[in-house]
């Protein structure tokens, strides 16, 4: 079996549950108290996808109101983006366009996964009206409290790079 590390950032508005999806994927827990990231934060996990263990070395960016306010040097060397909004609040969306635009120039060849969290926060009817008011489609609807879909991501985004799909 080959094993490989690689980077991996999760990145978005503020308030949108990046802390929440690493703590529900890396340590299988919730955090009910808001933690805010100042900077980056990293955690690690290892995944076996087919042949291959992947370490996970997870950057959990602070977040910005734009990612053009992103230090570029949290970027480098970066395997692997998961941009994460809060559904439930419009705010944390209307820039996604632009972000994931700013993100693909200084990424062009790196998988990005759009995950909207905080799914559990609206009921059914409520969430597939948002959904078709956003800018993007996204990858993923997860919440992190109640763990809908984070592991997917994860591994989902393991395999985009294990398999260079781009």
């Amino acid at each position: 079996m080959r094993a490989i590390s690689k980077k991996i950032i999760l990145t978005g508005s503020f308030c949108v549950g990046k802390t929440s999806l690493i703590s529900r994927f890396v340590y299988q827990r919730f955090p009910f108290s808001y933690q805010t990231t100042l900077g980056v934060r990293i955690d690690k996990k290892a995944t076996i996808i087919g042949e291959t263990k992947i370490n996970m070395i997870i950057w959990d960016i602070g977040g910005e109101q734009s990612q053009s306010r992103v230090p570029e040097s949290y970027y480098l060397g970066s395997s692997g983006v998961i941009y994460v909004f809060d559904i439930s609040r419009p705010s944390s969306f209307i820039n996604m366009e632009t972000d994931v635009t700013y993100i693909r120039k200084k990424l062009p060849k790196v998988p990005i996964i759009l995950v909207a969290n905080k799914t559990d926060l609206l009921d059914e009817s409520t969430l597939n009206e948002v959904k078709n008011i956003l800018p993007i489609e996204a990858d993923f609807y997860t919440s992190a409290k109640e763990n809908t879909n984070v592991e997917d991501v994860f591994i989902r985004l393991a395999n985009d790079i294990i398999n260079n799909v781009y």
